[in-house]
């Protein structure tokens, strides 16, 4: 399953013209919840998910690349949103809700997402299995990045769900890590390729001040959404994504660092609100970082 068997969720991908780069959409509308990890992450609205803002949902998801520039892309997904008839209600008309966030793939002689992709990602989103691997948002992600870009791995987009209890618990990676991506035995299954293309770990390399190449700081992004149908309010979203957040660093090595800017949005399709104890927000947490780590995975696997 992928984060598209949550009900209420819709995934769709676009690429620029002659490729490099796109933009995907998740489709909503949902509550929603953010966990800024990131020194140098690049947003829009993201001001929407705070549990005290007016508008108690977002009407979309936008993940990008093209850094800074690719955030224009939102403004294709709102202008499909709004010819659809979807928006917060203001009494003149309405106003389509959508954060964003960016990845850095900007390479020489490849465009940067803009309204048409986003659009296009809008309009071709749909129920169906989100495809992955590089697609949309992943199609210029790269990992494994300590040795030097010419000596990366692909990145991409990967996608998990499980159900619990009474709903479903998805999640979208957009994986453009600085770092390897270590397999749950902690072998590593996509970083830097050392002379002769074998794989060499990142984390080993770092304990050598000035064997690696780093490049410049907020370069790299992961981006992750999780999503559910299961009825939490916008605090316990948030208290969901904190948690969903510790996949990082159990399938990322190393993570965090000053070349990184990662997010994690939680969201709920549910109407209704209820309270969830500590002990259930525990699992449901646990449950959100084992599909996190999953996508994380599946994202150089696919």
């Amino acid at each position: 399953m992928t984060i598209t068997a949550v009900p209420g969720v819709q995934v769709g991908h676009a690429a620029v013209p002659n490729g490099g780069s796109g933009c995907t959409v998740i489709l909503g509308p949902f509550r929603g919840a953010v966990e800024v990890l990131g020194m140098a992450t690049g947003t829009r609205e993201l001001g929407v998910l705070s549990p005290h803002h007016l508008a108690d949902r977002a009407d979309a998801v936008l993940l990008t690349g093209g850094s800074a520039f690719g955030l224009s892309a939102a403004d294709g997904v709102v202008s499909w949103l709004a010819s659809e008839g979807r928006g917060f209600e203001t009494g003149v008309a309405l106003v389509p809700l959508v954060p964003a966030a960016v990845i850095f793939d900007l390479a020489k002689d490849v465009e940067r997402p803009g309204p048409d992709q986003g659009w296009a990602a809008s309009q071709a989103a749909s129920s169906d299995p989100a495809l992955e691997g590089r697609v949309g948002a992943g199609i210029g992600a790269t990992v494994g990045k300590l040795l030097g870009p010419e000596a990366a791995s692909p990145g991409g987009i990967g996608s998990s769900a499980r159900e619990w209890k009474d709903g479903t618990i998805g999640a979208l990676a957009v994986v453009n890590a600085f770092g390897d991506i270590l397999g749950s035995d902690g072998t590593v299954l996509a970083g830097p390729k050392g002379p002769e293309g074998a794989p060499m770990r990142s984390d080993e390399i770092a304990r050598n001040p000035g064997s690696g190449r780093p490049p410049f700081p907020g370069t790299n992004t992961t981006l992750a959404v999780v999503a559910t149908d299961l009825s939490l309010s916008r605090v316990d979203l948030g208290r969901v994504a904190k948690i969903a957040s510790s996949a990082f660093p159990r399938a990322i090595s190393p993570v965090f660092s000053p070349f990184d800017g990662d997010i994690v949005f939680a969201l709920s399709t549910s109407d209704s609100e209820e309270s969830f104890s500590a002990e259930e927000l525990l699992s449901l947490g646990v449950v959100a970082r084992d599909v996190v780590e999953d996508s994380i995975r599946r994202a150089v696997a696919a």
